[in-house]
């Protein structure tokens, strides 16, 4: 993978944001998750890496990878 994963986390003001992995700053704040998953796709399609949708309790709930992934995927829906 090329750029940093894009994490899709609930926000303090019950908003949902997108931060790159290892960062503290949100990148992008917005009112639904909908909406910071696609800019969270848009993110990782760019730096062909990974989406990490988080539930609102914080727990890991989906993964999305958009790159030069070298293993076979073990989700088959997406």
């Amino acid at each position: 993978m090329a750029g940093k994963n894009q994490h899709v986390v609930p926000t303090k003001d019950n908003r949902w944001g997108v931060r790159g992995e290892g960062n503290s700053r949100i990148t992008k704040k917005t009112d639904n998750q909908s909406e910071a998953i696609n800019v969270a796709r848009d993110i990782a399609r760019n730096q062909q890496s990974e989406v990490v949708i988080h539930r609102p309790n914080g727990q890991i709930r989906d993964k999305d990878s958009y790159g030069n992934d070298p293993c076979p995927p073990l989700d088959k829906k997406n």
